[in-house]
């Protein structure tokens, strides 16, 4: 199935902690029905020290959230739509915005 969602898309979180946030999709994992969001779902890793360059301590990195708690963020007016697909006239399948039938390009 095609990506409704892809790395560089600016997404709006629907539900849970982080409701209302907006940021832009840092990774995909499609196996997994999830995406990493910059700004979003913070969670706190324990690392270790590797070596002199990085030191050990708590970080604080995006953990990942499920597709369906995310909504695409339309180019044209700037709030949240569903996506579809148009086929172009020179045969390229392009994602399209539901609410406003712009092209929304990748």
């Amino acid at each position: 199935m095609a990506a409704r969602i892809r790395k560089g898309d600016t997404v709006l979180v629907t539900t849970g902690a982080d409701a209302g946030k907006r940021g832009e999709v840092l990774q995909v994992l499609p196996k997994e029905n999830r995406a990493r969001v910059q700004g979003v779902n913070i969670a706190k890793k324990h690392t270790k020290p590797r070596g002199m360059g990085q030191p050990g301590g708590i970080v604080e990195v995006e953990a990942t959230i499920h597709l369906s708690n995310l909504a695409l963020i339309d180019p044209k007016t700037d709030k949240p739509t569903k996506v579809g697909y148009r086929v172009l006239d020179d045969g390229r399948k392009v994602r399209v915005a539901k609410a406003t039938g712009a092209v929304i390009e990748s």
